[in-house]
């Protein structure tokens, strides 16, 4: 079993000059920096010089992955966003419109979701991908992390165990939440007095697989933290997996799918992902171990046939892409084991694991497992 050896990380300790880097900013900062930004655009128009933004570009050209920093960073590189050019005249405005939202929501120090802030004008927006885009670029001109603009999204985070804390002053036990967890806060910095007796946290990627290890109440029997985002993460449960992993100064091990969706879904929370590479610092826990379900584990715990699945193509591509990312590289463990995965074209899911039994994850795969340090 684990020891707690891990060390705090420190997303300052490694300056890349040439990257963007957003720090958390009060309401009153971000006030200044959207009325700065807006006295600007005031000024060009009455100077009769029309107005434009410079915005960040998020776009996988413009980031890089950083060995010393182990993680995916934004490269300092910015494009104009001009209200005078008919490709980029919708964006300019609804670029001013989310600041107007943002300066509202900073000036009254409320929180809506990116739903509520998509409702406020959907004739503009149109589709909510469009607000969320910008919502983006917005922190990125304004050099703030997306939770300091008071926008949030909606819960999606579960997490149970060994775990106490309070959340806005109210006392929160994670022991005693039954099947379903506790869903994470999509405001983490209202999080405070974090405690635990646990060796490990178990982030998990599938809600059935959580399910079924919060039923079993498997951190009975090995003391630990199990979180899921049920599936993709979002940004909320990635600021709570690094809060807890520098607060407790304990492992994370992951329990995902062995196939290349699962191993990309562990990878945002390793490496940080493309449309928030801006702010990698704050959401990446780039030590986290990845315990199982893996491709050697297919044969040696003898998975049905009919519980393997045939890869597509899509996957298989996905596969060898990911054997080109240089954090795969860095780790011939991982190699290794996705070379398999691409060679014999078949991938499992947890949930391959119930063809023994139910409760096979929680009482036999997993301690043994931890049992003879299974990870990599």
């Amino acid at each position: 079993m684990f020891s707690p050896t891990s060390t705090p990380i420190n997303p300052l300790s490694h300056p890349v000059p040439s990257s963007l880097q957003v720090v958390d900013k009060d309401a009153p900062a971000v006030l200044d920096e959207v009325e700065a930004a807006l006295f600007a655009v005031a000024t060009s128009i009455m100077e009769g010089n029309g107005f434009e933004y410079a915005v960040p570009s998020r776009t996988k050209a413009n980031q890089m992955y950083v060995p010393a920093l182990d993680r995916i960073v934004l490269r300092d590189s910015a494009s104009a966003r001009p209200f005078a050019a008919t490709s980029t005249c919708r964006k300019a405005v609804i670029t001013t419109r989310i600041l107007g939202l943002v300066h509202e929501l900073c000036a009254k120090n409320i929180h809506v979701t990116k739903r509520d802030l998509f409702y406020t004008d959907v004739k503009l927006f149109e589709d909510q991908s469009h607000s969320d885009a910008v919502l983006d670029d917005a922190a990125c001109m304004l050099g703030c992390t997306r939770t300091s603009l008071h926008v949030v999204a909606s819960e999606k985070g579960v997490v149970v165990g060994r775990l106490t804390f309070t959340e806005d002053g109210d006392p929160i036990d994670c022991a005693r939440m039954g099947v379903g967890g506790k869903a994470i806060p999509p405001q983490v910095e209202r999080v405070n007095d974090i405690a635990s007796d646990a060796l490990f946290i178990l982030l998990v990627e599938k809600d059935a697989a959580f399910m079924r290890l919060a039923e079993d109440r498997f951190y009975n029997a090995y003391p630990c933290i199990i979180i899921t985002a049920k599936g993709q993460p979002d940004v909320a449960s990635r600021l709570f997996l690094r809060k807890l992993r520098d607060t407790l100064r304990i492992p994370v091990l992951a329990l995902v799918d062995a196939d290349p969706y699962g191993l990309k879904i562990l990878s945002v929370y390793m490496k940080g992902s493309m449309n928030m590479s801006y702010d990698s610092s704050h959401l990446t826990t780039p030590d986290i171990k990845w315990l199982g379900v893996r491709p050697s584990d297919l044969d040696r715990f003898n998975i049905p046939d009919q519980c393997r699945l045939p890869m597509t193509e899509e996957d298989v591509k996905t596969g060898k892409r990911l054997l080109e990312e240089d954090f795969v590289k860095a780790n011939p463990a991982w190699v290794e084991e996705l070379e398999l995965m691409v060679a014999t074209r078949v991938k499992a899911e947890i949930q391959a694991l119930s063809s023994f039994g139910f409760q096979y994850l929680s009482q036999v795969y997993l301690p043994l497992k931890l049992q003879e340090g299974g990870w990599i």
